[in-house]
């Protein structure tokens, strides 16, 4: 795999969510993406990144624009070093809420992307990886 882009921004506020969405917006357009595709990354990454804000405490995002053999495609990583997750399988099930939202911030992300990871420890933290390819 090459990385062709590799970017990274703080998650500490409201506005630092905006920026990421713009950063992912920006790598899509140039790997190519269909707007659709766009679209639904976009969304994926304002979920997770207003994730690693609100219920990690802060964070990071991880950009990179990655060539696999043919296939262009957008990996993004969000770290915090929050609470973490107790219960990955409840996290993931929509209307599976620790703050009063909708519950569907992990389920729906994992579904408009192609590629999904998360891992989480109690007391260290969550990382969670997606990739969008075109």
């Amino acid at each position: 795999m090459v990385i062709l882009r590799d970017e990274r921004i703080e998650l500490h506020s409201t506005e630092s969510i905006g920026k990421a969405r713009q950063m992912v917006r920006d790598c899509a357009i140039t790997q190519g993406l269909s707007l659709v595709d766009q679209t639904k990354l976009i969304t994926a990454a304002s979920e997770l990144a207003r994730n690693t804000f609100i219920h990690g405490g802060g964070g990071e995002m991880h950009i990179e624009a990655i060539l696999a053999g043919t296939r262009r495609g957008i990996r993004a990583t969000f770290v915090d070093h929050g609470p973490g997750i107790s219960e990955i399988d409840m996290a993931m099930r929509d209307g599976y809420t620790t703050r009063g939202g909708l519950g569907l911030g992990l389920g729906g992300a994992k579904r408009l992307v192609n590629e999904f990871a998360i891992s989480s420890t109690v007391g260290k933290g969550t990382t969670v990886t997606i990739v969008r390819w075109k």
